[in-house]
């Protein structure tokens, strides 16, 4: 059975930094590029980043682009999303999939429950 768990979320302040994990199983890992999709509460899902299987390209959104990075560790199965230089904009409960697609608003749902990360004063 394919899972993917985040963590890592949490209530941090405006300009802090915030490192999200995302734990794979049940599929090769290896093998498989991988995003992270974000949604605030009551609003469309957002595509944050992307990561080829093996490490070696990475894409952004505009809107996190030089603040984020997203890495994969395939000894380890695990995905993560290093979040610097937080504002307000980026509350939204973050999960983690498998590829990536072009519309992550129609005809998809997550596998796993997401980590919260809230940014606040």
């Amino acid at each position: 059975e394919v899972q993917l768990v985040e963590s890592g979320g949490g209530l941090v302040q405006p300009g802090g930094s915030l490192r999200l994990s995302c734990t794979a199983s049940g599929f090769m890992f290896e093998v498989y590029d991988m995003s992270w999709v974000r949604q605030v509460p009551g609003q469309r899902f957002e595509w944050v980043a992307y990561i080829l299987s093996s490490g070696a390209a990475t894409a952004y959104a505009n809107s996190v682009k030089g603040r984020f990075t997203i890495s994969k560790d395939n000894a380890t199965n695990t995905l993560s999303l290093q979040m610097n230089n937080l504002t307000t904009d980026d509350t939204a409960v973050y999960y983690c999939d498998i590829g990536r697609r072009t519309d992550y608003n129609t005809g998809w749902a997550p596998r796993g429950q997401g980590t919260k990360v809230t940014v606040s004063s």
